[in-house]
């Protein structure tokens, strides 16, 4: 109650009355005037059935379960907060009921509180009514006082209705003395059916009523939101909508339904068969048509764009988070992930340099493609990309990070970014399958490729370089000799270091010497060929 009376929602609590009853009284009132503000809010409905000076019965009727204790919690902050009340609540009856295809919950509580100052209100207001003398004047008289009124007794029959019915109601269909269900359709309160109990309890509420004006039976197939100006002009000229109050007459024990039909503007008076002159001249109707305001068929429109536009915003919305996923595939093509999140934190590139004391870096070329003519040209990149396409998938096998490739030389890392222990014999794993990978892809010339691997282990240092297209590159001696591990090795063929040699499991693969080579810049090195175990 105290955060949302900080957006100014006490103030309509507070306007709704002097006493605490009088704000139950009206709660639904209050809901339907914020459906205006919140179109999709799927309000309960509540009304007070037994009123004395001890409390009240309250009967809370909702489509949704589960919010019993949510409101025995929220009517007692109400009580405390706005009318410094103590109330108890307690349950008196729970039960489920179904109307058509919608399920609802129906509880009455029972709230303990003092309500003397608003029972001796009331009777003050009794009193007053009882001492002015009034004489009673005939229903003839009443029904011309309101003249789109109806006059129902306890069996919902019709026995009167107001004077202007007569000019726009089908003459050769008279309502009186039949159901008024066969006429009239109940739009508000949502959730409750036409019965005469629910029109004595729910005096204090503002009701809306669909009349078909005698021309046909309801369809309840019929689009009642429909865009199409046929059937919007069909509907509007058969269905009349009236918003009023039900009253009840305790002389004639009947119920009134004191309303006004609800008009947009002026152009639609003659749609109806309606005229100014057919309004109220006590109401706000006329003014409100002159004044083009809008009720709340038209606000109903508004609420449907304003829908809409958050539908084509969600959508906005969900392309977006497409566009971002596919930046965020491209990124991580370029940057491992743990790097690229880091960088998304606003860490510095620089500080994603690190030092790796022991990794595994391989270089693999693609030989035997020879270009000479544009078609050769073509081919020879075709070949390239089904290989390197190849090798990303085994990258993503074994969970090796693909570095870069430079013309026909592919190059991958193991041990960095993610640190592991055993990134030699997991590149050598690797090392061999691209060797066969490599000879299974269709060439289009038809002339076989093969490959020649080098590999190295040894300390690297690795981040992120570049600011318009940055990458993730390694530094160092390692990389160096893997490189000349690469170009000084043989086609088909695998062939790595000493230092890698030593970091591989006893036993788990062939290995065989090549003797000392000489490396351009190392000078000899003793070598080993690699092989399946």
């Amino acid at each position: 109650m105290r955060f949302t009376s900080r957006f100014g929602y006490d103030v309509t609590i507070k306007s709704t009355g002097r006493y605490f009853t009088d704000f139950l009284q009206s709660v639904d009132n209050i809901h339907h005037q914020f459906s205006f503000t919140y179109p999709k809010m799927k309000s309960p409905s509540m009304y007070l059935t037994e009123i004395d000076e001890n409390g009240c019965v309250l009967v809370y009727r909702s489509s949704r379960s589960g919010y019993t204790s949510y409101i025995m919690g929220v009517l007692e902050e109400c009580a405390n907060y706005f009318f410094h009340l103590k109330i108890k609540i307690k349950i008196l009856e729970e039960a489920h009921s179904a109307s058509g295809s919608k399920k609802n919950i129906l509880v009455r509580f029972r709230l303990d509180f003092e309500n003397k100052a608003y029972m001796l209100h009331m009777q003050s207001k009794e009193n007053v009514q009882r001492f002015a003398k009034l004489h009673p004047i005939s229903v003839d008289l009443f029904i011309s006082l309101f003249p789109f009124a109806v006059l129902m007794d306890r069996s919902l029959q019709v026995i009167a209705v107001g004077d202007n019915y007569s000019k726009i109601w089908n003459p050769n269909e008279l309502c009186i003395n039949k159901p008024a269900s066969k006429y009239f359709r109940l739009q508000r309160p949502k959730g409750i059916s036409l019965t005469w109990k629910n029109m004595r309890n729910l005096q204090a509420v503002i009701f809306e009523m669909e009349c078909n004006r005698g021309y046909d039976n309801f369809d309840e197939n019929r689009a009642e939101d429909s865009k199409e100006t046929e059937n919007a002009n069909v509907i509007a000229k058969n269905y009349l909508l009236l918003k009023g109050q039900m009253k009840f007459i305790p002389d004639i024990n009947s119920i009134v339904f004191l309303c006004s039909p609800i008009i947009n503007d002026i152009g639609e008076l003659n749609l109806q068969s309606l005229f100014l002159n057919d309004l109220n001249f006590h109401g706000l109707s006329r003014e409100m048509v002159l004044a083009g305001w809008q009720h709340n068929s038209k606000l109903q429109t508004m609420f449907d764009k304003a829908e809409q536009n958050a539908e084509e915003l969600e959508l906005s919305h969900e392309l977006l988070d497409q566009w971002k996923k596919r930046g965020d595939e491209l990124l991580y093509s370029m940057i491992p992930k743990a790097i690229a999140d880091r960088l998304s934190t606003g860490t510095p590139a620089l500080e994603t340099c690190e030092s790796f004391s022991s990794v595994s870096i391989l270089f693999c070329e693609i030989v035997g493609l020879q270009s000479e003519t544009v078609k050769e040209t073509m081919d020879m990149v075709t070949t390239m990309n089904e290989v390197f396409s190849a090798f990303d998938q085994l990258m993503d096998k074994f969970n090796v990070y693909k570095v870069e490739t430079v013309g026909q030389v592919y190059m991958a890392a193991c041990g960095a970014p993610e640190r592991v222990e055993n990134h030699a014999q997991i590149m050598a794993n690797v090392a061999l399958n691209m060797i066969d990978v490599a000879r299974a892809v269709e060439v289009p010339s038809g002339i076989p490729v093969d490959v020649r691997v080098g590999m190295h282990s040894g300390h690297a240092v690795a981040g992120c370089v570049g600011i318009k297209v940055p990458r993730y590159c390694f530094f160092g001696d390692t990389v160096n000799t893997a490189s000349r591990m690469q170009s000084s090795s043989e086609p088909g063929k695998v062939q790595i270091s000493l230092d890698t040699k030593n970091l591989l499991p006893e036993g788990a693969f062939k290995m065989e010497s090549r003797g000392y080579v000489k490396i351009k810049g190392k000078g000899d090195m003793l070598t080993y060929w690699l092989w399946e175990n």
